[in-house]
């Protein structure tokens, strides 16, 4: 079986307010659960706002690492939304992928970008 990275993208600005957040957060456990009971959760996580990013990149450009390093902080691209969080899981294709991605869509009204991993030799 493959492995497939759910990401979820979020607006930027504030999340929302507790009575709104709490029932959707249940409702992701309960999705993550499902997975887990499935055997098609690989791994998951949600992320610190953009601002607490830091990008790294070396200023070479014949890409032989003996360039000089530059650190900004803040998120790479600048943008109206930022990846908020991402599940990995196992599906024997894509159409199993989109389908977790799908029950996800489901209880978290976000985009969800479904890509699969190169050369994954997941058992």
């Amino acid at each position: 079986m493959r492995q497939y990275l759910l990401t979820i993208y979020q607006p930027d600005g504030p999340p929302p307010p507790p009575e709104l957040l709490d029932p959707i957060m249940r409702d992701v456990d309960a999705f993550i659960q499902e997975a887990k009971d499935a055997g098609a959760w690989v791994f998951n996580g949600g992320l610190h706002p953009p601002s607490t990013a830091t990008v790294v990149r070396l200023q070479d450009p014949s890409h032989r690492g003996d360039g000089e390093l530059l650190m900004t902080d803040g998120p790479y691209a600048e943008g109206k939304e930022h990846v908020g969080g991402f599940i990995i899981v196992r599906a024997p294709d894509l159409d199993g992928a989109l389908a977790w991605a799908l029950k996800l869509a489901r209880v978290l009204p976000l985009p969800i970008e479904v890509r699969p991993f190169q050369d994954d030799a997941a058992s």
